[in-house]
């Protein structure tokens, strides 16, 4: 069972979120009763992180908005190993030793599902140089000590980091992708799975209701397509003017924008993304955003090129339907999340007169809820033993399998819903625990060198 603390804590967290959906309830009203333009504002209900480009607990952070019709924004958490060469990164062989003698190996999890075999670790083995004389060689600083990214012309060597997108939890109707709490579990995800993390900060709900999210999800998926073009014409332009000679940023990142000039080259994504290795990541009701980016992107096929969805992680996805499973049933007054709240979340969310338990936002085996499950990526599902929605979240990850994708399901003993990414819960084992179980099998599809590892 969850400690005393989890427990007291989640009760003061069911009365703060109650109090946050009856002030959602009380925005719908003003909205409909009036009319509605331009931006609403929120109060912080959360505590938010500032972001900081300097490498100071090994990942550099900036804020951007990538569509100036909305308030859609990414923050980029951009790991230091990335300023090793490109060379070094091939020759090295990164392996993750496993043992079962972990002092507390009755204490983290289980593995029930799926056709992954799950064991207990004693940590990773990382070899790491020392990063900061080799980005003083390179010249990759600043005089203050502000990363600013390769330029595509004069960083041909540069290390080449696979790239996730994030969506926060928060019943779509709070949460933002700079909170504290995303912040650090972003910051752990990146350094962990070494790659460049893109926290989405989608638009929230009553005041955006569906499928403005989801549409915003695929939105960045696009941003990022558009950003590897962008980047591809930058270097051709720099190459024209230099001859090949070294250009400053400003000559090559500063004048290439799209048609309307609406997003120009970012220059950590063009200097180190790997959109060719894309993966998705779901926190909660982010695992629902995620799951229909993943859809979209296998719709689009070569369209989105050179963006390839190669994974996606589902966390405790935020799945329901009309029908009750075993576990909406016996745990359906469970901790933090529970049943009525959530259906409250999912009435100011879903646009009014459609109301569906069974919606495909909901429900992910809704009939004809297309493209076929045979062509879904990779899916990783994380859930929690108290979790309500967790039977659901299995039933998806079984029909996955039964068309032969990858869809194992880890489940956390004595966990309870966003046990790994609440701020009260982050610096918990089991949070550190799951963190690494994620970044063992993304690692899988996302290695240049293929499966290089042991378990």
């Amino acid at each position: 069972m969850p400690s005393v603390a989890v427990k007291l804590y989640s009760v003061f967290f069911k009365f703060m979120l109650k109090h946050r959906l009856q002030n959602r309830i009380q925005i719908d009203d003003t909205i409909n009763g009036s009319q509605h333009f331009g931006v609403t504002s929120r109060p912080n209900e959360e505590s938010i992180a500032a972001s900081n480009p300097l490498f100071t607990d090994g990942v550099a952070t900036k804020d951007l908005h990538v569509d100036p019709g909305t308030s859609v924004s990414i923050r980029i958490f951009l790991p230091e190993t990335c300023l090793g060469s490109h060379e070094s990164d091939l020759k090295s062989k990164s392996t993750i030793r496993v043992s079962g003698s972990d002092s507390n190996q009755g204490l983290l999890r289980r593995n029930s599902y799926g056709n992954q075999t799950h064991v207990q670790r004693n940590g990773f083995n990382h070899r790491r140089s020392s990063l900061g004389s080799v980005a003083d060689d390179l010249g990759l600083k600043s005089e203050n000590g502000v990363y600013r990214g390769y330029s595509p012309v004069t960083g041909k060597n540069c290390r080449k980091l696979p790239v996730m997108l994030q969506f926060h939890g928060g019943g779509f109707v709070s949460g933002s992708n700079d909170s504290t709490a995303n912040d650090l579990f972003c910051r752990r995800i990146a350094k962990l799975c070494d790659v460049i993390v893109l926290a989405v900060g989608y638009r929230l709900a009553p005041e955006n209701r569906y499928p403005a999210a989801f549409e915003d999800g695929l939105k960045v998926l696009h941003w990022l397509a558009k950003q590897v073009n962008l980047a591809e014409c930058s270097k051709s332009v720099g190459s024209r003017r230099g001859g090949g000679a070294d250009l400053k940023k400003s000559d090559t990142y500063g004048h290439i924008a799209d048609a309307f000039g609406a997003s120009l080259v970012e220059p950590w994504l063009a200097a180190h993304g790997d959109p060719s290795r894309c993966v998705l990541l779901g926190v909660s009701c982010g695992g629902n955003i995620a799951d229909y980016v993943a859809r979209k992107a296998v719709e689009a096929g070569k369209l989105l090129d050179p963006v390839k969805v190669v994974a996606q992680v589902l966390m405790y996805p935020f799945f329901i339907g009309s029908v009750p499973t075993h576990s909406e049933i016996k745990l359906a007054n469970s901790y933090f999340y529970d049943k009525t709240l959530c259906t409250l979340a999912w009435k100011l969310f879903l646009p009014e007169g459609e109301f569906d338990l069974d919606h495909p936002a909901a429900n992910p085996l809704t009939p004809g809820r297309g493209p076929p499950l045979k062509r879904m990526p990779p899916t990783l599902t994380v859930i929690a033993e108290h979790d309500w929605m967790r039977d659901r979240a299995i039933a998806y990850s079984e029909e996955l399998r039964k068309v032969n994708v990858d869809a194992p399901v880890l489940e956390y003993k004595d966990a309870v819903h966003e046990f790994a990414t609440l701020d009260m819960l982050l610096k918990t084992p089991q949070a550190q625990a799951c963190a690494e179980d994620i970044a063992i099998w993304v690692k899988k599809y996302i290695s240049l060198r293929g499966h290089e590892f042991s378990y």
